[in-house]
């Protein structure tokens, strides 16, 4: 590893930095229609202690204004705070489809000044609009006033083509030019041609999968991608862009570029046939639609050599994946899912200080939702992780009746568990949550296998097993996986209600909480083996009817020893989907030497057995043999992303928007590793050196104005001695942890060793 601890390069001069508008990075290249915006910034100071104790806002029409510091529209003076985040324009009435400069300073602990931030720019479109399709709906429109105004999107940041250059270009047996691309990504191919003739035609191929010859696999399998085009040429010197037909779907929901963009599908290979002039890496391009993504945000090294290449999977896939400005489940729908976009969610947040599109897909799911049970019960999970991240209420205040919806409490009986079997599933409920399809059911997980009394796996599932991905659950009229979402909804309802302070609300979700828990444990757990049992009724055990409880916090600590090594018995009997939560189930249990293992495995439910197949973006299942259909372009496989970062280096949110955060790192059995996580409220950076029962060292910076609560692992220590910035330290033991509290902001040095 090449060294201790990431550098951020910081100067500590307590500059306000990389300023935002409603959760937006570079808001120049969108509108906003939001007409008294947010305003965020993080603080350029890692001083022991560094807090803000004031901020001034100032904002004009110009920015020479600006830089006079005489601001035509409005000057909030010093107010004492130390809110950095989600900060509400509070000036003038601020006018449509104009133009304005913002900027920020700050005051530290200590009441001194820092330097005003660099000024940043945002455009205000439509406040108003009464032709929306769905509350909250983002349109292209033109920027500005002026008739030569571009095309951008409402309070979302700009997707742009970036043009890559190939790792090579080569003949392969056949003749035609073959381009290899370092990663695939979702784009078209442009081409630099000279000597062409008019009428000449190149026939195209374009994919994600590798042939021998090398070329491209024109037979892939599943909805891996493969795209013929034929491209006429023209005489001189051209440059060209393959035209992809346009994508469009009969999935509900789906979604499709807009006019006056280019077509993409996603490939890593490209193959030329019947040019016979040169073709050099200069005149090739992967012409790849991205959204906005910042590479240094967020970095990961380690001694594990199989761990390093699932973050680098991760990573690229999070990058990748939301070129259509939002949340979808890869190439072959294009369309939102709520687990989906969930998972996706808290694992960008690992890998990019990147709020809008989460919040975006949160909102779009909300009118436009899917079919299965579970996947509404995400909706109030996603946003709880949104505020968390961003510290943001306006989300939870202007759709609270809706998320207050989407925990299916028409459909609870008497003892508090829901059932979607018991004639409660009316037209009226539907209508309730937005949904307005054909079917509407548990799903556990993706895909179905096949009911016990079937010999031969349900091909309309897509399943080639006939456990399919969900380990032979045996569905009824009470479904375990289904009640541990609603359990898990009404524990975060009441913490929503308590921030909104609506006390009624509140006291309610804390009493059916309550209920929910003493039915769910009475019902469904079995005290004879100790394990959940499927649903009421139901004899059969399987994975995700016990990892889910633990995830969710269901669980007695009494079964959890039972519960855990069951889930370890059943090693990956889960899809990429189900893996997160497996994961949460793990490190709650104290198994994370094992959810190591499963991280770096090389079988063929693995990370590693993507990366062998040859995707470059984690894939919706995790082999052909699993899901016939399966596509290799699917962001919920990303999840390693979260899990290094909130399990191993055990970095999450405590308070909103990062005021608080919990550092309990579970290193288990690996020896070194470093990871740059970002936050709305700046960089963390964590590194630690492992010497399992002997020494323990993590270091940590925290940006300014963050505090932390930090629980050190306390395995295979007998008698510990627990030192911070090399001084021995007081702290109180829970569970299995040494826990020191009200660590500040700066750099700090924990060590654990034997007396």
């Amino acid at each position: 590893m090449a060294s201790w601890l990431f550098s951020c390069q910081r100067s500590d001069n307590g500059q306000a930095e990389r300023l935002m508008v409603e959760l937006l990075t570079v808001p120049r290249e969108s509108v906003i229609t939001q007409p008294k915006p947010l305003l965020s910034w993080a603080i350029n100071d890692t001083r022991l202690g560094a807090l803000q104790s004031a901020y001034q806002i100032m904002l004009a029409t110009s920015e020479k204004e600006l830089a006079k510091g005489q601001p035509d529209v409005w000057n909030s003076g010093k107010i004492l705070s130390d809110q950095s985040f989600s900060v509400p324009y509070a000036g003038p009435p601020l006018s449509e489809n104009t133009v304005y400069y913002w900027k920020v300073r700050c005051w530290n602990e200590q009441d001194k000044a820092g330097k005003w931030s660099e000024s940043q720019m945002f455009y205000t479109g439509e406040f108003s609009a009464s032709d929306l399709k769905w509350p909250g709906e983002s349109r292209w429109v033109q920027q500005g006033q002026e008739p030569s105004g571009r095309l951008v999107l409402e309070n979302r940041q700009a997707l742009r083509y970036h043009d890559i250059i190939p790792e090579s270009v080569e003949r392969n047996i056949m003749g035609h030019y073959f381009v290899k691309f370092e990663k695939a990504a979702f784009g078209t191919l442009k081409l630099y041609l000279e000597g062409a003739k008019d009428g000449d035609t190149l026939r195209i191929h374009l994919g994600e999968k590798l042939s021998e010859g090398p070329s491209v696999d024109r037979s892939p399998g599943g909805s891996i991608t493969y795209k013929q085009v034929d491209l006429p040429l023209s005489s001189g010197l051209s440059d060209y862009m393959v035209n992809l037909p346009r994508q469009y779907s009969k999935y509900p929901n789906s979604q499709v570029l807009a006019d006056h963009m280019p077509e993409v599908a996603a490939f890593r290979y490209a193959e030329i046939e019947g040019w016979n002039g040169p073709l050099s890496t200069q005149q090739v391009r992967q012409h790849a639609l991205l959204y906005r993504f910042d590479d240094e945000a967020a970095d990961f090294n380690s001694s594990d050599e199989a761990l390093n290449q699932v973050w680098d999977l991760c990573k690229h896939t999070l990058k990748v994946t939301p070129f259509l400005g939002l949340y979808i489940d890869g190439t072959r729908e294009r369309m939102p899912y709520e687990a989906d976009a969930y998972i996706q969610q808290i694992s960008h947040y690992c890998v990019d200080r990147e709020f809008a599109i989460q919040r975006y897909t949160m909102e779009f799911l909300l009118f436009n939702p899917s079919w299965p049970t579970e996947w509404h019960l995400h909706m109030v999970l996603m946003a709880w992780a949104d505020y968390m991240a961003t510290g943001n209420t306006r989300a939870l205040e202007k759709y609270y009746q809706e998320f207050k919806k989407k925990t299916l409490l028409p459909l609870a009986r008497e003892d508090g568990l829901i059932s979607t079997r018991t004639g409660k599933v009316t037209p009226e409920f539907l209508a309730s949550i937005h949904y307005y399809g054909n079917i509407f059911r548990d799903i556990t997980d993706w895909p179905q296998g096949t009911p016990a009394n079937e010999e031969v796996p349900r091909s309309n599932f897509g399943s080639v097993r006939i456990e399919g991905e969900t380990d032979r659950f045996v569905f009824s009229d009470i479904n375990t996986v289904v009640n541990a979402f609603h359990y898990r909804n009404l524990v975060l309802m009441a913490k929503i209600a308590k921030i909104l302070n609506k006390k009624e609300d509140e006291a309610f979700f804390v009493e059916r909480s309550a209920l929910v828990y003493k039915s769910f444990n009475e019902l469904l757990l079995d005290q004879e083996s100790g394990l959940y049992r499927d649903g009421e009724g139901v004899a059969h055990s399987s994975l995700h009817a016990n990892m889910f409880p633990v995830a969710f916090g269901l669980a007695p600590l009494a079964h959890h020893e039972t519960i855990k090594n069951f889930l370890k018995s059943k090693e990956m009997a889960c899809s990429p989907y189900g893996a997160p939560y497996l994961m949460d189930a793990l490190y709650t249990l104290g198994a994370g030497d094992y959810a190591h293992e499963l991280l770096t495995s090389d079988s063929d439910r693995s990370w590693l057995n993507m990366i062998n197949f040859g995707t470059t973006i984690t894939s919706e299942a995790w082999d052909l043999k699993f899901k016939r259909n399966m596509t290799w372009n699917h962001a919920w496989g990303a999840s390693p992303a979260y899990v290094i970062t909130r399990k191993i280096f055990g970095i999450e949110p405590l308070e909103p928007g990062y005021r608080k955060v919990q550092i309990k790192p579970n290193p288990g059995n690996l020896q070194e590793a470093q990871l740059k996580s970002p936050s709305i409220k700046g960089a963390i950076e964590a590194a630690f050196k492992n010497e399992p029962g002997s020494r323990f060292v993590y270091r940590l910076t925290l940006p300014a104005n963050t505090s932390a609560r930090v629980l050190l692992p306390l395995d295979n220590f007998i008698s510990p001695v627990v030192r911070i910035n090399q001084k021995e330290a007081e702290w109180i033991q829970e569970h299995n942890c040494a826990v020191i509290d009200d660590i500040s902001s700066g750099t700090w040095e924990f060590e654990i060793m034997e007396k």
